[in-house]
């Protein structure tokens, strides 16, 4: 695959077996994974899987980065937090797709509890497919980066 990115996962306790699945799909297409979430079902706390995956992208050790919770919206607070960081969460193509190309998001949250396994892997693939445009979309890019605070 010549669009190879690296590509981290995280997730909490109760996503494993979702993230499992991504992270064997997203390979199979040729990215290289890292998942870095739990590996049991030991209850564990989504903000510190968000944060290390978050600072993984930000640091340019991983190019993207996936995020599994419940609601997918806690995981991507934590990871919103970090600087570099703009995570949305998508429950569909469109949005997924649509975060890439206007706002330039380098993180894609989702929640297992809210979407099922095929579904997911729809939204994975749009994000992944996805680019950003720049154009009209370049400053506003901009100006959500100058909002952030050291």
């Amino acid at each position: 695959m010549t669009n190879a990115k690296r590509i981290i996962l995280s997730s909490d306790h109760a996503d494993i077996e979702m993230r499992k699945a991504i992270a064997a799909h997203v390979a199979a297409q040729g990215h290289v994974v890292e998942d870095i979430g739990p590996m049991t079902t030991d209850s564990t706390h989504y903000p510190k899987h968000g944060e290390e995956a978050a600072r993984a992208v930000a640091s340019g050790a991983a190019d993207l980065g996936i995020l599994l919770c419940g609601t997918g919206q806690g995981i991507m607070m934590a990871a919103n937090k970090v600087k570099g960081i703009r995570c949305g969460v998508c429950s569909d193509t469109f949005s997924a797709r649509m975060i890439r190309q206007h706002n330039d998001a380098n993180m894609l949250a989702m929640g297992a509890r809210v979407i099922g396994m095929g579904q997911a892997l729809d939204i994975v693939d749009a994000f992944l497919a996805a680019e950003f445009e720049g154009g009209r979309h370049g400053p506003r890019v901009e100006m959500i980066k100058a909002i952030e605070v050291v």
